[in-house]
């Protein structure tokens, strides 16, 4: 896996040196420029819209006493998608692009959901009670100090019977 990250990081940027070379000998080098930073203006105007929209829809949500995590999920690409769209680019363009499309995005989330109850983990994890059983138990409190018998002092421990 570091092996796997370090080509990604390594390769990534000679990607977009070759592409903004074949961009600039296409179409020059000022109008190279400027779709450079039309693409940010443009990408971070649908970062905007897009992310006040997912707020609301995370309010209404909380209203419902529902946890909203396809709000959740979406806020995350939407900001993953402005940062790239941010980054000087056209591969980091498309890639944040196609994170602000909702049905790609919804396709997305169904995947990485699906690829994460795959791998989660027991409720209660290793050594603990499953479905949120509940454990009993005694217990006596220890007084240190003889007869004080003040509620939540600082006399009072609790201790195993």
């Amino acid at each position: 896996m570091p092996l796997l990250l370090f080509l990604a990081f390594l390769l990534f940027p000679v990607l977009e040196i070759a592409v903004f070379i074949e961009v600039g000998g296409a179409i020059g080098t000022w109008p190279t420029v400027g779709a450079i930073f039309l693409t940010a203006l443009v990408g971070a105007s649908l970062v905007r819209a897009q992310g006040l929209a997912t707020l609301g829809r995370a309010r209404t949500s909380l209203q419902r006493n529902e946890f909203p995590l396809e709000e959740a999920f979406d806020g995350i690409c939407i900001a993953i998608a402005g940062l790239l769209l941010l980054t000087p680019g056209f591969v980091t363009d498309g890639l944040g692009g196609i994170l602000l499309i909702p049905p790609l995005r919804k396709a997305f989330r169904r995947f990485v959901l699906a690829r994460a109850s795959l791998h989660m983990p027991p409720r209660g994890g290793p050594g603990r009670p499953q479905g949120g059983a509940t454990i009993d138990g005694q217990y006596h409190v220890v007084d240190d100090e003889g007869d004080d018998d003040t509620p939540g002092g600082p006399s009072n421990r609790l201790g195993p019977d």
